[in-house]
């Protein structure tokens, strides 16, 4: 279909070479190479999916058309049912943009990559088995204090719908500007989520032993294996993801679309 919909548009398609086997005899595209010019991305599966297309990117001007073919795709805009219709509304132009901010966040000392884009969040966590990591942890010149937690997640207001949210932290609507730290199961009830101003310099500073294995991950992908002596830095980042949106469809209804979000008795009366 997917084929058939970019001939009639003229519209040359690229592909991930790991597709190859899910495209018919004689319709297959292009495939990626990393330095591809392309004018937008079409992700087909959840938000898994989507993330790591966008991570794919290198320009932040390319709109990301997200499929969702699972179950949730809270960040995805429309399902596999839909899927026709949608690429060839893509294809037309027929759409709204929804500009995500994203994250920053810088190893030191350096590291390799030196430098990490998320859209969702960046993650401090022990490696392999759970076990309990002490971190202190600043904004911008002040210490916020010491944490024992099985982790810290930095999220942008996109993330705050995903890992933060299972980890008790707020909802936060996509324009608010802020930042978002939150502990995963804090061994204190004293330990709270924090929101913080999106223009803070967060730093997580681990503590670590020489038989610790500490990770960051950014956005569900491991990125970086942290030593003794190591911090994670996190700011807002400067690209901005575009999203694809169709029709008027708000976060709120999302939200109770895809999260169930509302009181149980109105759920019952709906089904």
């Amino acid at each position: 279909m997917l084929a058939q919909v970019a001939e009639e548009h003229g519209v040359l398609l690229y592909s991930e070479d790991a597709l190859r086997d899910a495209w018919p005899n004689g319709a297959a595209p292009r495939w990626m190479t990393g330095d591809d010019d392309l004018d937008g991305l079409i992700t087909l599966g959840g938000d898994g999916t989507l993330l790591r297309g966008a991570g794919m990117l290198i320009r932040d001007t390319i709109p990301i058309l997200g499929i969702n073919m699972g179950r949730v795709g809270f960040l995805t805009t429309a399902s596999r049912a839909d899927l026709e219709t949608a690429v060839r509304a893509f294809l037309a132009g027929d759409y709204k943009l929804d500009h995500r901010s994203t994250l920053s966040a810088e190893l030191l000392p350096s590291h390799e990559p030196p430098q990490i884009t998320a859209l969702n969040d960046v993650v401090v966590h022990h490696a392999g088995v759970a076990r309990v990591l002490q971190v202190r942890i600043w904004v911008d010149d002040q210490e916020v204090g010491q944490y024992s937690a099985d982790g810290i997640i930095v999220a942008s207001p996109t993330g705050s719908t995903a890992y933060s949210l299972s980890a008790g932290g707020p909802i936060v609507t996509p324009d608010v500007d802020v930042l978002i730290v939150t502990a995963i199961s804090p061994h204190t009830l004293a330990v709270r989520p924090l929101v913080v101003g999106a223009q803070a310099t967060i730093r997580i500073e681990p503590r670590l032993t020489r038989s610790s294995q500490v990770q960051i991950t950014t956005d569900g992908q491991e990125t970086a294996t942290l030593e003794p002596g190591d911090a994670v830095v996190v700011r807002r980042g400067t690209r901005s993801i575009p999203l694809v949106r169709f029709g008027s469809t708000g976060f709120f209804e999302r939200v109770r679309q895809k999260l169930h979000w509302g009181d149980l008795l109105e759920r019952l009366t709906n089904e």
